[in-house]
């Protein structure tokens, strides 16, 4: 599992796991439980350029990012 620390979200940590370009596992520790281990259910078995591009830029009370950008911006250190 790979570590990705958020920043501007309540979320703390999201881990994750891809393979061949699909999102095999993830986890968002802190932040809102019941959004987020619904969001982590669902991108299960989605290919990691279809949950950044649906992700991306989701703002939350102005913050300039959400839980779910966070989640693109740890799916994009796969593109690196």
């Amino acid at each position: 599992m790979k570590v990705y620390k958020t920043k501007g979200t309540c979320s703390r940590e999201i881990h994750y796991s891809v393979k061949d370009g699909v999102i095999e596992d993830m986890e968002v520790v802190g932040g809102c439980a019941g959004n987020l281990g619904g969001i982590c259910r669902l991108v299960k078995g989605m290919p990691v350029e279809q949950v950044i591009h649906a992700f991306k830029g989701v703002d939350c009370g102005g913050r300039g990012t959400s839980c779910p950008d966070q989640i693109a911006r740890a799916l994009e250190q796969e593109r690196e």
